[in-house]
């Protein structure tokens, strides 16, 4: 079955940085394009960041935008967000999470209802 495992949250000070890793398997990962979103303390659920399958594309919200890196290595099956510049605000549980489907417009990939699968998230913290 379809497995999202991610790992390498941490508590980090303002302005340090984090690398986040997303283990897949279950599935065929190269096939299909991958996501990263948080949830805050008392928020919803909040979409990070989207990679396209093949990693040709990449889309970032614009909380993030020039902080946050999404790659993925399809040899390994592994999704990565490389957090930098961090601040208190980008404080959350950060979830990997799988495309519904292996054709995914560009109009979807920030949109969380077009996801299926999603782990169970790694715990980030920022703060002096």
């Amino acid at each position: 079955q379809v497995q999202l495992v991610e790992s390498g949250g941490d508590l980090a000070q303002p302005g340090g940085s984090l690398r986040l890793s997303c283990a897949a398997s279950g599935f065929t990962f190269s096939s299909y394009a991958m996501s990263w979103a948080r949830q805050a303390p008392g928020k919803g659920l909040e979409w990070v960041s989207g990679i396209y399958s093949d990693g040709s594309f990449t889309y970032y919200a614009d909380s993030v935008k020039g902080r946050f890196t999404i790659s993925r290595d399809n040899a390994k099956n592994t999704l990565y967000l490389q957090m930098n510049s961090l601040k208190p605000e980008d404080t959350a549980l950060y979830v990997c999470a799988k495309a519904r489907s292996v054709v995914t417009p560009s109009s979807q990939l920030t949109k969380l209802g077009h996801y299926d699968y999603w782990g169970q998230g790694t715990q980030v913290t920022v703060s002096s």
